[in-house]
């Protein structure tokens, strides 16, 4: 376990470096009310999930290795999204059980990566952060955050220290939105059901915003609801710890 860190690297999921900056951008200003230095690689790629997923784990090891050659001087490093984080905790001392070097490297990586909420609770310690909402949030546990790191408490905690936010469990906040990654693309009628089905479960609470911790499930939640005319917004918690809402939720 890291230990009161006092300098956080930011690993910068894809979609949130390519689609939705402001994610990344309340982030850096979570980390800077807690006092902490941040670091942020500009080097830095994809970590071959994607590829990971689809089978192609030759592709995914180059990924991973660049990875680890970018992330393994930090002191610790934080993303805001639970499957990357899955991917290098789980996935990449796998990739290299063949050559002692790398999964040494890729294990001592894997010990000091943290999906933000998690950092935040179980690293740092921190529950109140001074944010507000005025209105009702409903939280979606995606997949591999929940299955994978065991991610449940810790958002929920960070929730309910949110002034002036009502906290409403939906029906079945466990059960995926149907993103998966590539299943949304080869199973379409299949992911649409399942979106339905969550964005029926979040319109059910009577929440004024969904709250989430991947932004790939997010995007997903968002799209669905956009076309249904649902004035509910999408946010990713870290905008809600940021208290960065007041403008706008995620973009379309």
């Amino acid at each position: 376990m890291i230990n009161s860190p006092k300098k956080v690297t930011l690993f910068v999921q894809c979609l949130v470096d390519g689609i939705y900056p402001e994610v990344g951008e309340s982030m850096l200003k979570i980390f800077r009310k807690l006092d902490l230095t941040v670091d942020c690689p500009a080097d830095q790629t994809c970590c071959g999930q994607p590829a990971f997923n689809a089978g192609y784990r030759q592709e995914a090891r180059v990924a991973a290795e660049r990875f680890i050659r970018i992330f393994e001087k930090a002191e610790v490093v934080v993303c805001p999204s639970g499957s990357c984080v899955h991917m290098v905790r789980r996935h990449y001392p796998d990739l290299f059980r063949d050559s002692p070097d790398w999964r040494r490297r890729a294990q001592a990586v894997r010990g000091k990566t943290f999906e933000l909420t998690q950092f935040l609770v179980d690293v740092m310690g921190v529950e109140d952060h001074g944010g507000r909402f005025d209105g009702r949030i409903t939280l979606h546990d995606s997949c591999q955050a929940l299955r994978a790191l065991g991610i449940s408490a810790q958002p929920r905690r960070l929730i309910a220290k949110i002034a002036g936010a009502e906290f409403v469990e939906m029906r079945d906040s466990e059960r995926c939105c149907g993103f998966g990654g590539s299943f949304a693309v080869k199973y379409p009628e299949i992911s649409t059901a399942m979106v339905d089905d969550k964005v029926h479960n979040i319109i059910a609470t009577g929440a004024d915003a969904v709250v989430g911790v991947d932004i790939s499930c997010l995007m997903n939640i968002q799209g669905r609801l956009s076309r249904m005319k649902s004035p509910i917004r999408v946010l990713h918690i870290a905008q809600l710890l940021a208290g960065s809402i007041h403008f706008e939720g995620l973009r379309i």
